[in-house]
């Protein structure tokens, strides 16, 4: 049966991962695969996070299904971290279904819009994370790119987004990024999601908002801004959510799926629908990090000390940031690297050409994904002058 199964390529983000490991040289530099890290280079977990698991462990009595829904408690509090006060006023309105991490959100959304429109398109941004075409596009749904990142600016193209958009007929999704565009790093303004949230009321444009990195750009409730303003406008929208990098629970897997529907009779139907896709996929979701989430959003405490570590992790990128463009500037004055203090989270395209970025791997044994995209907190005090210097010596002269 498997004897003339095709060998796959890697992945992109994962194969580069693996070849970083192979490499035996001792100044190599991992920017690749998107995971918070330390000055050690680790990936810790938070305080409190450990005291909301240890909290959890001991008052957990069984380790039966907890239903397609998954932990419900988990399902409310991370609605109401997300949507602030609107998951109170629009809570008739919401379906929430706990998945399998942020990745599982995404296709079981996709799976409830091929169920209620099988002729709609997902519109992605360009550039967008890696995995959400074959996540999404799998589905059978067809997708398309809209305009989103300028190189010329390293800023968000917004007019020529929003004029895609304007074409756009009634019934298509837009999947916008909340925050921490990845991986461009470049985030829309207040201004510009209230002009988003206008014309996808106006055009009938299904939002589809990915919320990864809530808490990691400026803070838990600047980075939730945009998606509340569309929220607090649209009839329907689907939301993304994952725990991964802001509670540091990557391999736990702990995601949601939050459902605004246009009414109480709609909504419940999307959670019928909700359930029946994971039912197919996984049956049922893992308990264990959700129970986590759950136990420390409950606990103000905990909660307190959560926010507080958040903003540190959130407060050493930037500062990562300023270093590496004081780096640049002090060796390339002529050049202007400032856009790199403007943008937001974990990620930051370097600009460079595809050979420029295998040249970064072979010569300088720094890895990054084939589009250079860049983890900025895989940088550090002890390689910032190796990667600036690296850098440079693949950046094509000023004409």
């Amino acid at each position: 049966m498997f004897a003339d199964l095709d060998l796959l390529p890697p992945d992109p983000i994962l194969g580069v991962t693996a070849a970083f490991r192979r490499d035996t040289s001792p100044s190599k530099v991992d920017l690749g695969i998107g995971v918070y890290r330390d000055d050690e280079g680790n990936t810790p977990v938070p305080g409190a996070v450990r005291e909301a698991e240890r909290a959890m462990l001991a008052e957990q009595s069984t380790k039966t299904y907890v239903g397609p829904a998954g932990n419900l408690e988990f399902n409310e509090r991370i609605g109401q971290m997300a949507l602030g006060p609107l998951a109170t006023s629009l809570r008739e309105r919401i379906a929430t279904i706990q998945t399998v991490g942020g990745c599982g959100a995404l296709r079981i959304a996709a799976e409830v819009v091929r169920v209620a429109n099988p002729q709609a398109a997902i519109h992605v941004s360009d550039p967008t994370w890696a995995n959400h075409e074959p996540l999404i596009g799998t589905v059978g749904l067809p997708l398309q790119r809209y305009p989103y990142y300028d190189p010329a600016t390293r800023g968000v193209a917004f007019e020529r987004m929003l004029e895609h958009f304007a074409g756009l007929p009634a019934g298509e999704v837009v999947l916008l990024h909340a925050c921490c565009h990845n991986p461009t790093g470049a985030d829309l303004e207040p201004g510009q999601w209230s002009a988003i949230a206008e014309i996808c009321e106006r055009r009938g444009l299904l939002p589809f908002v990915d919320l990864a990195y809530q808490g990691l750009g400026d803070s838990l409730d600047a980075d939730a801004l945009g998606l509340r303003i569309v929220a607090q406008r649209v009839p329907e929208l689907l939301l993304a959510v994952s725990c991964s990098k802001n509670f540091g629970l990557y391999r736990e897997r702990a995601g949601a799926l939050v459902a605004l529907a246009d009414g109480v009779s709609a909504a419940s139907a999307i959670a019928t629908q909700q359930a029946r896709a994971a039912r197919r996929m996984y049956s049922m979701p893992p308990d264990h990090g959700a129970a986590i989430v759950a136990r420390l959003l409950r606990d103000p405490a905990l909660c307190e000390m959560w926010e507080q570590e958040l903003a540190s992790m959130t407060a050493r990128m930037k500062s990562l940031r300023a270093m590496l463009v004081e780096r640049l500037a002090a060796r390339r004055p002529d050049l202007d690297y400032s856009w790199l203090v403007r943008q937001r989270g974990m990620f930051s395209l370097l600009g460079l050409d595809p050979a420029a970025v295998r040249a970064l791997s072979e010569r300088h044994h720094i890895y990054t994904p084939p589009d250079g995209r860049m983890n900025i907190a895989g940088i550090s005090a002890a390689n910032v002058d190796h990667i600036a210097e690296s850098i440079l010596a693949l950046t094509p002269p000023v004409p």
